[in-house]
């Protein structure tokens, strides 16, 4: 009796041992890096000086009495970052310019001697007092450039900017990222009292020692720079991180402002020396600073999300910039479209398919370790091999069929990044087939995929440093991107119309009315050549879903015209691509139409890259048959184009012309004139003669 009691006291102890854990792969990521990597999306907040001289990088000469927000409500911000699911708010509190948006002790250049909140104001503690009341975390960017202060390139702006760290540091609550700016800091750019400053990038700021009082004021933080030393920069300012990202980074080799980053270290390294993750950064418009002539240029959603699965998933986090306005508000189109994009996320990823699988697996480490840990919850638990096992299968089995189209795996990362190359299949009839397959997964890998119908998946390992650890797994249909088509027109009038995602249908009429599924349904390009009205929408056939309208005024086609001039670059202006623009040398353009038309308007499309020069203002348009004598039919200038670059129309009496010439009486920066596109207004009927 004893000795069966014994035997199964020792199969009961045998069975409830768990198996030891698999050893850490060196790098791995320190206590605050992984509270950081949990957070995944939070919010920039580019707001200064900058916003109110419509700058991008300002001088340091601007006056504190040009910062003077009319409606200025950090509650607002914190709302709209809540709403669109982000986690946090990384404020400048100094930008390059050197002026400081708290009452700092060691400089005049700040909002104490604005005339804001009449000098008595502290942005940074209005900004804590709304993350604290929406549940929010606060970052803090800090410059170490500064082109206002006189003591900068020399030993004193050390203590300078380490007492203004401190005052950040110590007066505003827990900060959760310290991001330290390296554009140009000290790369012969002027400092203070335009005196040129020239410094060593690698050891001017003592960053050892800096990072140090940062450590010791906000031990949770983490820092981020070029090469971190907590989270590294992604290389590029679009938000998009790598096919392979590691988050393994040979820091030691990493300075700030190195020319050679973002191609060399920017993706990080399989046998990096620390464990750096990628930050990816964006802004939502093109600059991070306020512009009005930027309100038309808001990202779209299709664009958002494309950056969502560029950056999240491809083992990043994610920072999207807003650029407050001069109100001292997130302006009505950005909080449209990151609300957008926060809607359609939940819905991507609404039901988890996954857990309604059976998983089974070539190889598990053993007790606490099986495959099914994929599907826990909790963070502490995930799959893993037995050491030196490193291809392995995690099969999911379905008990009917499922039609899915994202696929999310992760590593189990305090254990360090181990998968080096990866694939995705599905069983068919014939077998096994691969869908995709990926080199790193790190953090959290997502694969956006076509719909595919299945009742097995799997995940094949196929390489990796050690034994692999998954902590989850995650399989959804998400529903379809309908978005209104985009037009894509040709000069010679060839029409293609675009939608983001496969699997959605673009219907369009030619004759004036409303499209629906019953219209033409868009198969392949088409030619339109005169005046037409296009109509077009979008429709998911499987659910329904349509989108908005979308209207288009196609003008005759250009394929007979020729811009009148040397410049091969001219042609850009007839060219029908608004990306591309040409900058003349008189401060006028003269098209040859080809043959005779007859115009009731013209339109003018300025250049739309980010810096824009030489946009028309004040215009004269003037027509004629020979090319010789030519006739006013036009005189006018373009209201607060510099500020909303969009498509000027100007209408007039019908006329028939062979040429026109549209030259700038003004243009916004008293530079050449600068042209994206010109056209006609025109009729399809022959008429009246100049």
């Amino acid at each position: 009796m004893k000795k069966n009691l014994l035997i199964l006291l020792l199969l009961v102890a045998c069975q409830s041992q768990k198996t030891d854990a698999p050893a850490a792969v060196e790098p791995i990521p320190t206590a605050r890096q992984l509270a950081w990597q949990e957070l995944e999306f939070y919010g920039f907040v580019h707001f200064n000086m900058n916003t109110f001289s419509d700058m991008e990088w300002g001088m340091g000469d601007e006056s504190p009495s040009q910062f003077n927000p009319t409606a200025l409500d950090t509650r607002q911000w914190a709302k709209t970052v809540k709403d669109a699911g982000m986690k946090g708010i990384i404020i400048t509190a100094k930008h390059h310019d050197g002026f400081c948006l708290w009452p700092s002790a060691y400089t005049d250049h700040s909002v104490k001697n604005s005339p804001w909140r009449e000098g008595k104001g502290d942005l940074i503690r209005e900004l804590a007092d709304a993350c604290a009341e929406y549940g929010l975390k606060m970052g803090i960017y800090y410059s170490p450039w500064d082109r206002n202060h006189a003591d900068y390139g020399k030993p004193e702006y050390i203590d300078y900017m380490r007492n203004q760290l401190t005052e950040l540091l110590t007066h505003y609550g827990d900060v959760f990222e310290v991001w330290f700016d390296g554009a140009n800091g000290g790369t012969g750019y002027y400092g203070g009292a335009n005196e040129e400053r020239r410094v060593d990038k690698k050891s001017y700021y003592d960053w050892e020692n800096t990072f140090g009082l940062v450590r010791e004021l906000q031990p949770e933080a983490v820092i981020f720079g070029d090469a971190g030393p907590d989270v590294r920069w992604v290389g590029n300012e679009e938000g998009i991180a790598y096919e392979t990202t590691w988050s393994n980074l040979m820091r030691d080799s990493v300075y700030a402002g190195m020319p050679e980053y973002s191609e060399k270290y920017a993706s990080g390294q399989e046998n990096g020396s620390h464990w750096v993750p990628a930050e990816s950064d964006v802004s939502i418009r093109p600059g991070w600073y306020y512009h009005e002539y930027e309100d038309h240029k808001v990202k779209s959603l299709p664009a958002l999300l494309d950056i969502y699965y560029n950056s999240i998933g491809k083992n990043s986090s994610l920072l999207i910039n807003f650029p407050v306005d001069r109100r001292g508000l997130i302006h009505e189109r950005d909080v449209e479209q990151i609300l957008k994009l926060s809607t359609k996320i939940k819905e991507d990823f609404a039901i988890d398919l996954a857990q309604n699988a059976e998983i089974s697996t070539s190889n598990a480490r053993g007790k606490g370790f099986e495959g099914k840990q994929v599907l826990n919850s909790e963070k502490d638990t995930y799959w893993a091999a037995e050491d030196g096992v490193l291809e392995n299968t995690i099969t999911l089995a379905f008990e009917k069929p499922i039609t899915f189209n994202r696929f999310v795996v992760q590593e189990y990362i305090p254990l360090g990044q181990r998968v080096k190359t990866f694939s995705l299949e599905i069983e068919t009839e014939t077998g096994w087939k691969e869908i995709a397959k990926g080199t790193t997964i790190g953090f959290k890998r997502i694969l956006r995929l076509d719909d595919f119908t299945t009742g097995k998946i799997r995940l094949v390992i196929q390489d990796a440093k050690a034994s692999p650890t998954i902590s989850s797994i995650g399989i959804f249909n998400a529903p379809k991107l309908v978005v209104e088509p985009n037009l894509l027109r040709d000069k010679s009038g060839n029409i293609n119309l675009l939608v983001p995602e496969k699997g959605v249908d673009i219907f369009y009429t030619l004759d004036g009315t409303a499209p629906d599924k019953s219209s033409h349904r868009f198969e392949k390009s088409f030619q339109i050549k005169e005046p037409t009205i296009l109509k077009m929408i979008s429709i998911d056939p499987k659910t329904g879903k349509s989108s908005e309208m979308v209207q288009e005024n196609l003008d005759i086609a250009k394929a007979n015209w020729k811009v009148i001039h040397m410049d091969e670059k001219a042609q850009n202006l007839i060219d029908e691509d608004p990306n591309t623009f040409w900058t003349s040398t008189g401060n006028e353009a003269v098209i040859d139409l080809g043959a005779l038309i007859q115009t009731q308007g013209f339109a003018y499309l300025p250049p739309q890259n980010r810096y824009m020069s030489g946009v028309i203002q004040e215009y004269l348009f003037e027509g004629s048959l020979d090319g010789k004598k030519w006739t006013t039919l036009s005189k006018g200038e373009f209201s607060n184009i510099a500020n909303n670059p969009i498509k000027q129309e100007v209408s007039f009496n019908p006329v028939s012309v062979k040429f026109i010439k549209l030259k700038a009486i003004k243009t916004s920066d008293g530079k050449n004139a600068a042209f994206a596109e010109l056209g006609v207004i025109s009729r399809k009927n022959q008429g009246d003669n100049l």
